[in-house]
């Protein structure tokens, strides 16, 4: 018998989002990728999933990772050269994570994301003292700030009034595709769930960094629970970031 209630089909590719806007696929310079190679594989297998463009986003953290453009700028260069070789048709570039804690500074050492987004976090821990003083000065020098995944902060679980205070300030929120999983855990998926109900989210990228994060995000996005879970949110990654 006909139905006019036919099911409809499951996406099952993420080209819906199409730009990762923050991920540590760079090799050897953080706790992401380890070498070109690996670089190279794991970037291949995204773009088999749908991403087209991969802005990678190597921690700036002075305790643990002290980046800068002289170790950035290179790692970015060798995985150009080997994507060419590889005849791996993507767009790849560079920024940084900017740990915002007490050795942050507001200098020349800034790596953003394109027209001065400048990609920012905290420890899981303990919101940054000063972190609402950090990004209005950030603002003021022109930097357009985004708050990388706001729900895994575990001081914010129990306070939402937060999200809607950086949104009042102007900071752009980026989801991590694996919250809405569960992959962090329950607090972090119910957080992120409140974040995507109230459409405070802005932005979304793997924040990827080995083969568990890899093997993960593919099984959410070959199910197609991914697309039914955020394919219809209004993500601004292309619109930002896909020039």
């Amino acid at each position: 018998m006909f139905s006019f209630f036919k099911k409809k089909p499951q996406v099952t590719d993420i080209s819906w989002l199409g730009v990762d806007m923050h991920s540590h696929l760079l090799p050897g310079i953080d706790d992401g990728s380890p070498d070109v190679a690996q670089s190279v594989a794991l970037i291949t297998k995204l773009n088999a999933l749908g991403f087209n463009k991969f802005l990678c986003t190597p921690h700036i953290f002075k305790e643990l990772y002290p980046n800068t453009c002289d170790t950035i700028n290179p790692a970015l260069a060798s995985i150009e050269e080997a994507l060419e070789k590889a005849k791996l048709n993507v767009e790849i570039g560079a920024a940084a994570e900017h740990m915002v804690d007490e050795n942050f500074e507001i200098g020349d050492e800034l790596m953003c994301l394109p027209n001065k987004h400048i990609l920012i976090e905290m420890s899981y821990l303990n919101e940054t003292p000063n972190i609402e003083k950090v990004i209005f000065d950030l603002q003021i020098k022109g930097y357009n700030v985004i708050l990388a995944h706001p729900e895994r902060y575990t001081f914010y679980h129990k306070d939402h009034a937060r999200f809607h205070r950086y949104k009042d300030m102007g900071v752009l929120l980026q989801l991590n595709l694996l919250s809405v999983t569960g992959y962090y855990g329950k607090e972090v998926k119910r957080t992120a769930d409140y974040l995507l109900e109230h459409k405070l989210y802005d932005l979304a990228g793997t924040d990827l960094h080995h083969d568990k994060h890899l093997d993960a995000l593919t099984k959410a996005v070959e199910s197609g629970y991914l697309h039914e879970k955020l394919g219809s949110y209004s993500f601004k990654n292309k619109k930002l970031f896909n020039s």
